[in-house]
Parts: C-alpha cells; sequence; structure tokens
C-alpha cells in the first residue's frame, strides 16, 4: 500500500458550488511489487508455475485495465 500511495496523484474535481481533491491510484505503476506479492503468495500455497502465470495475466488483463492483444 504505501508504493501505492507514493504513485497516486492527487486530482482536483471542480463543481459549480464546491471543490473536491481525491486522491486516484495507479495500480498498474505498482505492478512489479504486486508481482512480487503474487509470487511469495503462490509459493506459500504451493500454487504450479501455470497457477501463477495465469494470476499474473489476469492481473495485467482485469485490472490493470489492459486487452491481452494491446501493447505498450
Amino acid at each position: 500500500m504505501k508504493n501505492i500511495n507514493e504513485k497516486s496523484e492527487e486530482r482536483t474535481m471542480r463543481f459549480k458550488h464546491d471543490t473536491l481533491l481525491i486522491q486516484c491510484i495507479f495500480p498498474v505503476k505498482s505492478k512489479p511489487i504486486i508481482d512480487e506479492i503474487d509470487r511469495l503468495l503462490a509459493q506459500h500455497y504451493g500454487f504450479t508455475d501455470e497457477e501463477l502465470d495465469f494470476i499474473i495475466n489476469y492481473d495485467i488483463k482485469y485490472r490493470m485495465g489492459r486487452d491481452s492483444g494491446e501493447e505498450d
């Protein structure tokens, strides 16, 4: 969470009668540390390499907002 917070951005939303300051998080900016956590959990729970690969690729496609056919 520390890494995610460090890479977050504060943004201002302006409305007719009010202003709101929000914190936007971007998990994709913390992908390396998230992957390392997934590797440690996979080792702890005895996941196979194939299961770990599924988790990491699921993470990319659904949590990070990337389509599997899209390039950076």
